[in-house]
């Protein structure tokens, strides 16, 4: 039988299939194995199959483009709208089915193999950081505890570690627990230290990465996580960048009366964080009388908070970037007698 359309929703081990024809009318239904899923469609002719986009899915779009079909992967926000009561895999395989038809429905590339590998560097760095700052924070935590309070930041570790070692009033179970607490937050500090290290070669390796290094706001982490993980032909403007990285505020407009929000917060929120912190980082060397500075960027904090100005201009170097990916530009610095 042939298929105009093969909808899936997979899992880790039971994927369930939903197949319409060419009228839309539907002709399959029924749950595969994982280890089935490979050998049901190399028996089929050529059609269209659409999943929901996850990292699972991506190998499984390499796996059923390897056999001639074409795959389709779409956004899960999209599908929710179109699941029907009684939630089940057999209703979320028809949602994906009915998203899929409707025309405009916004995809997403499957990426390669080595597109997933060059990314894990990243998302591993992200994870030691947060598994740094949450125990440092526990640190913190259980000194208050004993009435020895200390600033924020990866500096005031190793202060408030000697503080806490040093005084006599703290029992010596507890002592000991915090010199293992520093142990593990100077370890978590070593392996993100290498892999600051990994990220700096793989800049230095990556033509793309350095470009974007030369934009006010960007450095070698932000360059590279811009480099591997967004590709530009993936969006029609620098616009619908900004927007996918949750940089655009959100609009409630009604009766012809335009009312926009805060920002959406969509999107890539660890890469739309270094361009905020990348912004701020700007802002706070912007001074009146340097002729380098921006005036547009002047003029906006003139009139509007520091963080909200921080976010326009992370909008504004989204859309830079993308355009300089876009089209291959080099970025044009602002001429000192601006």
């Amino acid at each position: 039988m042939k298929f105009k359309r093969i909808a899936i929703d997979i899992s880790k081990h039971a994927f369930t299939l939903h197949g319409v024809d060419d009228a839309d009318r539907p002709v399959l239904r029924r749950d595969l194995r994982r280890a089935e899923v490979e050998t049901f469609f190399a028996k089929i002719d050529s059609t269209e199959v659409i999943m929901e986009a996850c990292g699972g899915a991506h190998h499984w779009g390499r796996v059923l483009a390897g056999l001639g079909h074409k795959v389709r992967l779409i956004p899960a926000q999209y599908v929710r709208p179109f699941v029907r009561r009684a939630k089940n895999d057999r209703t979320d395989a028809e949602a994906i089915n009915d998203a899929a038809s409707r025309p405009g429905m916004p995809t997403v590339a499957v990426k390669t193999a080595q597109h997933q590998a060059e990314l894990i560097i990243l998302k591993h760095r992200e994870m030691l950081v947060a598994q740094r700052t949450q125990v440092i924070n526990a640190l913190r935590g259980h000194a208050a505890e004993f009435g020895v309070v200390a600033a924020k930041g990866t500096a005031q570790v190793q202060p408030l570690l000697d503080k806490l070692a040093g005084d006599p009033a703290i029992p010596a179970a507890a002592r000991a627990m915090f010199v293992r607490i520093g142990e593990h937050a100077a370890e978590l500090g070593r392996q993100i230290a290498a892999v600051d290290a990994d990220l700096s070669a793989q800049h230095k390796a990556s033509s793309v990465s350095q470009m974007l290094a030369e934009v006010p706001g960007i450095g070698p982490v932000t360059a590279i996580t811009l480099a591997v993980g967004v590709d530009p032909a993936a969006f029609a403007s620098g616009r619908h960048f900004a927007a996918w990285l949750g940089l655009t505020p959100k609009e409630h407009s009604t009766g012809g009366k335009h009312r926009l929000g805060r920002i959406s917060k969509a999107g890539n929120e660890r890469l739309r964080s270094l361009l905020v912190v990348g912004a701020m980082a700007v802002i706070r060397h912007a001074k009146p009388g340097k002729r380098s500075v921006s005036p547009w960027l002047l003029a906006l904090l003139a009139r509007k908070p520091r963080k909200l100005a921080a976010v326009a201009l992370a909008n504004k170097i989204a859309r830079t970037v993308w355009a300089m990916m876009a089209r291959g530009e080099a970025y044009r610095h602002l001429p000192v007698t601006a």
